[in-house]
């Protein structure tokens, strides 16, 4: 390698709606952010999924180089020769972890690691690919007064894990993250499928008699899809995907932020009641992977949440009316954690675990 050519530490969050990179230094600094579209790697397909890794890391050396002109990747070694006529690039990467949405079996982990090592000119055994939810259990390293973690995904999607410590984190139970077809309850599709439900079983209701329910969720609904009746929504959401255009799963996704609006600026009832019916969902996923909190024995693969953080990632976390709710919706069941940490930037929190493990205690690996 060249002589003090500097490592970097490499993390990717790679969500449904966004891809966020992060490089550190070997002191744990920040030295370059990127961002890019969604990378669901069940979504895109493996070549989509690749090509969006290689923006964004491309675009973090960039950065953290300050290189006047494009880097592309994989770096070729031939371009970088030193005075004794060796090859070697003007950086390395210490490792990389990629937290990735719809990577959910080993068969993908075993598919990915070699192509992404590739592409980053890495060995394999610097590189860890993994669901996004290990990204968000790092803050159990943080706290000796807990024993594990339950880290929780509400984004576009949604998925549950549980941790105890170890190196990696080790995963214990999962529920979720099956996708806009068959699951993501509490997550950013969910809100806006819920919500048109509820609007067109109000319109059905209507249809035998009931009374009209005031708000503003109806209008701002038709207003984003451009119709003007409830019943129009059903040729809206159903055309089939038009390119350029978004995709069914996401004219649902996207209208969360009308449906919290409505909710929580309008206190529109419908809305409301739409954000507590998901809530109970996502709280009923985090509970799935807790011991009942009347059990007395320890269990193999369930935590107590009197034991655990519960660490939160995706932009429905942020959203600190809606968080409450679930809170609350497990105080109902008598889950009640020792801490709660909102994770603003798990890509962050990702490469600083690169750096204290490969700089710090991992030094001798």
């Amino acid at each position: 390698m060249v002589l003090n050519s500097p490592t970097f530490y490499l993390s990717i969050d790679c969500g449904g709606t966004k891809t966020s990179a992060v490089f550190c230094n070997a002191s744990g600094d920040i030295v370059a952010r990127a961002l890019s579209s969604g990378s669901n790697y069940a979504y895109l397909g493996q070549e989509a999924f690749l090509a969006v890794i290689k923006q964004v890391t491309a675009t973090c050396l960039v950065i953290a180089l300050q290189s006047p002109s494009p880097i592309s990747l994989p770096v070729n070694h031939s371009t970088h020769v030193d005075a004794a006529g060796i090859a070697a690039l003007p950086f390395s990467i210490g490792a990389a972890w990629l937290g990735v949405s719809g990577v959910d079996s080993q068969a993908a982990v075993d598919r990915l690691v070699p192509l992404v090592a590739a592409l980053l000119s890495l060995p394999a055994a610097r590189l860890t690919i993994s669901n996004d939810t290990h990204l968000l259990a790092a803050p159990l390293r943080m706290f000796p007064d807990v024993s594990s973690a339950v880290a929780a995904v509400a984004g576009t999607g949604s998925i549950v894990a549980s941790f105890r410590e170890g190196h990696p984190l080790q995963e214990l139970a999962r529920t979720g993250g099956w996708g806009w077809i068959l699951g993501d309850e509490g997550g950013g599709f969910d809100v806006g499928r819920t919500a048109v439900r509820a609007l067109l079983i109000q319109c059905d209701a209507e249809s035998a008699g009931a009374a009209p329910r005031p708000g503003t969720l109806s209008a701002r609904v038709l207003k984003q899809f451009g119709v003007g009746d409830v019943l129009d929504l059903l040729v809206a959401i159903h055309l089939p995907d038009v390119p350029g255009e978004d995709p069914r799963e996401k004219r649902l996704s996207s209208l969360s932020p009308l449906v919290f609006d409505a909710a929580f600026q309008d206190g529109d009832p419908i809305a409301l009641e739409v954000l507590q019916e998901c809530a109970h969902k996502l709280a009923a996923q985090i509970a799935f992977v807790l011991l009942p909190a009347s059990a007395t024995e320890p269990h193999a693969k369930r935590v107590r949440a009197a034991e655990s953080v519960l660490c939160l990632g995706g932009s429905l976390w942020g959203v600190e009316r809606y968080r409450d709710m679930v809170i609350a919706a497990l105080a109902e069941q008598q889950h009640v954690f020792r801490r709660v940490e909102f994770v603003h930037d798990a890509a962050a929190v990702g490469a600083k675990a690169l750096v204290a493990t490969y700089e710090g205690e991992g030094q001798s690996q």
